[in-house]
């Protein structure tokens, strides 16, 4: 296993992008070729989605499995006990937190929200553009009523 130094770690991790990542711009992409539009990064809304469908009331987030914890449950120890543990667990730990926190305020102002791994993104594209499609429909529909 290859160890960094502190000056290649702090380089790597400056890398690390909010915004414009690989797996936002993949969906983003793939919605607007389907035709459907977007506002990115949306600063009106809570939490800033990374996409939202104004249109439909859709607000979108694609989450990196480490930052936002993915089966964090399963993984908190093995971190816990890696380079700087407590700090990675708190940080995931208010991650979560906060992610919850956003989606119960965006859905007390009537927005539908989806999360996306970027695994999923990555591995199965074409089934997250059909989530989004889905929720685009049951929308229309609740529209006609």
């Amino acid at each position: 296993m290859d160890v960094l130094t502190k000056a290649q770690r702090r380089k790597a991790m400056q890398h690390i992008r909010g915004k414009d990542t690989s797996i936002e711009v993949k969906l983003r992409k793939a919605l607007w070729h389907k035709g459907y539009r977007y506002r990115k990064n949306y600063k009106k809304l809570p939490g800033s989605p990374d996409i939202a469908i104004t249109k439909y009331k859709i607000a979108i987030f694609c989450d990196s499995e480490f930052f936002h914890g993915k089966d964090f449950s399963e993984k908190k120890e093995k971190i816990q006990n890696g380079t700087h543990g407590d700090y990675w667990v708190n940080k995931i730990d208010a991650n979560i937190e906060r992610d919850l926190r956003t989606d119960k305020d965006l859905a007390s102002l009537g927005w539908t929200v989806l999360h996306f791994w970027g695994g999923e993104i990555n591995k199965n594209l074409d089934e997250c553009v059909k989530t989004v499609e889905e929720e685009i429909f049951k929308k229309k529909i609740e529209g006609d009523k």
